[in-house]
């Protein structure tokens, strides 16, 4: 395996919570080196992605999150990382296109039975 595709797929970004909007949001996403050598976009290193992330490719390509299930879009946050316990909960709200107020404080537990709750109330 190539030295620079084996450090991208090693990257801290992939296990960072809140990157997960940024990987699925926009349509085009530059990955680049240290050293600002481009490596590729989200396009051209989708299997990788794919293989390190486990999101869909279809949801990478810009398929509506809707078309897929609360527990697989749930699944590409499960190896993600964030500071505080409940960002791994508020860091899904784009995700699920729902809106909720951010209460630190209240655990990881609560947190996620109040985006199951804004879920199941907007009909996902």
């Amino acid at each position: 395996m190539h030295t620079c595709e084996s450090a991208f797929r090693q990257s801290r970004w992939f296990t960072r919570g809140w990157t997960l909007q940024e990987l699925i949001a926009p349509n085009v996403v530059e990955f680049f080196t240290s050293e600002g050598t481009k490596l590729g976009d989200k396009s051209s290193l989708e299997m990788i992605i794919h293989e390190v992330t486990g999101i869909a490719e279809e949801a990478l390509r810009g398929d509506h999150l809707s078309s897929f299930s609360t527990e697989m879009r749930m699944s590409w946050a499960a190896k993600r990382n964030t500071k505080r316990e409940e960002d791994q909960v508020y860091s899904l709200l784009g995700v699920f296109e729902v809106s909720m107020p951010l209460v630190y404080g209240e655990g990881r537990e609560r947190a996620l039975k109040r985006l199951q709750n804004e879920i199941d109330n907007n009909g996902m």
